[in-house]
């Protein structure tokens, strides 16, 4: 499928579907899109390049469009290698066309390529504006969404805001996601931008006046009707100011000989059984942890659960929680079930490091299991799922 837009803007992008980890850490089983525009004017411009295993395909698609026509500029928003590698190769292309970008990304530009193109540069901050003819371009900062060098642009003349790295999902554009926009583009945006709600908000708050017909993202699909518009910049200010997106709990275990995951599985029933509206339940050590990462997130309320290991927690969930951490965790409820034979210290663990996050509210109720479920420990359980409904 290629991504047909109308009027002067066309689509040169490519889909990805050699990719085995995004970004090195991110399982993406439908793809990815590099996307990338080509705005045919009195002047043309094309915005950003794409991965550089791509970057054949790619120029075909520019000269494609171009029709023996000359570039005038290329847009520079991000500096990340999956929109940037190929910044050299149209250097090269095309010898006549001016850079346009931040000077942070000139500066990182001679870090990649060795060369800031200081002969054919134009440097760009907040509020300038380039004229391509017809098409008037509004340059907006937007610092760590999610590199410092970021600018999105604003196009006057057609109401279009190409967006960067916002507005984003995992996915290739010739692969319909079955479960539609949400799902991925909040796995995308909590792993990759999460930790920079602040700055999110920040972008959010400047782009607000803006009348917005379309929006042009560099991964995923065009957002083109009014209805789509509202819901994803909708979900965007949930997500980046950290409010709760949906009523439910999502419950992660590691589990080393089965006794752990026979509590959390136990918990869930609980729960459902008590009317909880969802539950989400990830084995951190065989499922995506993304993915779960999404779902503590998404719901109002996090239970972990796993065992002692030298004297401090399973691997797994120590990495989980790092990822949480880092990402600005906060305005949530956390319960605990820790489990021990000899010296259970899991939950004092857990608790010490989610005290480095803001605004959570710990569970009264800790499950504490040494070695198996009794009657004592399952009674803790049931007091546990009860303090987690509302």
């Amino acid at each position: 499928m290629k991504i047909k837009l109308s009027g002067d803007v066309k689509y040169v992008g490519v889909n990805d579907h050699e990719v085995d980890l995004f970004e090195g850490q991110y399982v993406v089983p439908l793809g990815m899109a590099y996307n990338s525009y080509l705005v045919k004017d009195v002047k043309t411009a094309v915005f950003d390049t794409v991965d550089a295993r791509f970057g054949d395909e790619w120029l075909k698609n520019v000269k494609a469009e171009l029709g023996g026509a000359a570039v005038d500029y290329l847009i520079v928003q991000h500096m990340e290698p999956d929109h940037s590698a190929n910044i050299a190769r149209f250097a090269a292309e095309y010898p006549e066309a001016t850079i346009v970008a931040s000077s942070q990304a000139f500066t990182m530009m001679k870090q990649f390529f060795g060369d800031d193109y200081s002969g054919r540069r134009m440097v760009v901050k907040e509020g300038d504006v380039l004229s391509t003819g017809r098409h008037e371009f509004v340059f907006v900062t937007a610092p760590m969404v999610h590199w410092p060098e970021v600018i999105v642009t604003y196009d006057k003349t057609d109401k279009t805001l190409f967006s960067a790295d916002g507005f984003g999902k995992f996915g290739a554009n010739d692969v319909e996601d079955p479960e539609g926009w949400d799902c991925e583009a909040r796995r995308y945006y909590i792993g990759i931008v999460g930790k920079y709600g602040q700055q999110t908000q920040t972008l959010l708050k400047k782009v607000a006046g803006l009348e917005i017909k379309r929006i042009l993202p560099l991964h995923g699909p065009v957002i083109d009707t009014p209805e789509m518009i509202a819901h994803v910049v909708g979900k965007y200010d949930v997500w980046s100011s950290y409010r709760v997106e949906s009523p439910g709990v999502c419950i992660a275990y590691t589990s080393v000989y089965g006794h752990t995951k026979v509590a959390a599985l136990r918990l869930a029933e609980l729960l459902k059984a008590k009317g909880c509206p969802k539950t989400a339940v990830s084995d951190l050590a065989r499922d995506d942890q993304p993915e779960a990462v999404e779902d503590a997130f998404r719901y109002g309320k996090l239970v972990l659960a796993t065992t002692t290991y030298n004297n401090d927690i399973f691997p797994w969930m120590r990495h989980f929680i790092d990822h949480l951490v880092e990402r600005n965790y906060r305005n949530r409820t956390v319960g605990f079930i820790e489990n021990g034979t000899w010296a259970p210290r899991a939950a004092s663990v857990m608790k010490g490091m989610l005290e480095k996050s803001k605004d959570l509210k710990f569970c009264d109720t800790v499950v504490t299991i040494r070695s198996a479920l009794n009657p004592e420990s399952a009674a803790q359980l049931e007091k546990l799922a009860d303090e987690l409904m509302p």
